[in-house]
């Protein structure tokens, strides 16, 4: 068999460990001849592509980005140059020409929602989950998330000091557009006073009552930890939002600092590299028993598949009743509602 790969979307950390573990697994187990394609799914459309033998899989392992480049194209929606049917079409055309027997994506909600409506116009695909935000729909966990945890929680240990040094309030901002997992995890995981999260609907009257409470029980400083996607008036960004509106009402000294995109560069932690492997090599099984329209998943601790049909276009958000925020609420950590 002939199979091609590509990245889409955004970077993170454990890309090349999955692109590792599907190439590796098709040449040695499978004997499959693996393509790699170049910017996600620009490069079917322009017929950018490279072979992918064990040479250029060896030492991928532990690099950050991918190899392959990447881009957010998206071939369904309209542009000036194809229209949404030219650009399938067109992908369907060269998919053929490649002689591909199938095609692995390796992308977060966009890339496999693409997946699905590929798989839907007659090739045969098997979409692999990735992002920071741990936001895909149908697993438990994305790989990328564990390395973005890391970086997130080791900056806002740093930034514990600082804060102490100068008696401020220190707001820092993760990403999470929708999702706020890495808000969530990174907040518990380093001690965060206040956690603001984009499913909790927060009062910031009620954040800066919190930390005037702290304040006048003789707390030296405090660490808020802000999901870049918590609503904010006129789209003002999140962390400078909750700073200026922190120091504005309770008149205490506040800084904030936005991580950005620092929390998805570098490489994948351990974990992150195990999840990925596992990840790209069971995708390889999937193609070997035909079973494709699938995305590769984790349940508990087990390497499964759920229909792409499934996937496309949901989010998996953090619920309000989520253990670890019922946790957190009974050790003191305040979301800016009134259970504060």
């Amino acid at each position: 068999m002939r199979i091609g790969i590509l990245t889409a979307g955004g970077d993170c950390p454990g890309i090349n460990a999955a692109i590792r573990g599907v190439g590796k697994t098709a040449i040695l187990e499978y004997g499959m001849e693996v393509i790699g394609i170049s910017s996600g799914f620009l490069g079917l459309i322009n017929e950018e592509y490279v072979n992918l033998d064990e040479n250029v899989l060896s030492g991928i392992l532990t690099l950050g980005g991918t190899i392959l480049g990447t881009s957010r194209e998206n071939p369904f929606k309209k542009s000036n140059t194809f229209n949404a049917i030219d650009k399938p079409k067109l992908i369907k055309k060269h998919y053929q020409e490649l002689g591909l027997d199938a095609l692995v994506c390796i992308g977060g909600n966009g890339t496999q929602r693409t997946a699905a409506q590929l798989s839907e116009v007659g090739l045969n695909v098997i979409g692999i989950p990735k992002t920071i935000d741990n936001d895909v729909w149908g697993t438990d966990i994305t790989f990328g998330f564990d390395s973005a945890l890391w970086i997130a929680t080791e900056a806002i240990d740093r930034l514990h000091t600082t804060a102490n040094s100068h008696k401020r309030i220190m707001v820092i901002e993760v990403m999470g557009h929708h999702a706020g997992w890495l808000a969530l995890y990174s907040g518990m995981a380093s001690g965060g006073d206040v956690i603001l999260l984009p499913e909790i609907n927060f009062d910031i009257n009620q954040v800066a009552r919190c930390l005037k409470k702290r304040a006048i029980n003789k707390k030296p400083y405090s660490i808020v930890v802000v999901a870049e996607g918590i609503p904010t008036p006129k789209g003002e960004g999140a962390g400078r939002y909750v700073a200026n509106s922190i120091k504005e009402l309770t008149g205490l000294e506040t800084r904030e600092t936005i991580l950005g995109y620092i929390q998805r560069g570098g490489s994948p932690s351990p974990m992150d590299r195990v999840l990925a492997t596992r990840y790209g090599a069971y995708a390889v099984e999937l193609i070997a028993q035909k079973r494709f329209g699938e995305m590769v998943s984790l349940k508990g601790d087990t390497v499964t598949s759920v229909s792409l049909a499934e996937v496309g276009g949901k989010l998996r958000l953090v619920p309000e009743d989520h253990p670890l925020i019922e946790k957190a609420r009974r050790m003191g950590v305040c979301f800016g509602t009134d259970a504060c």
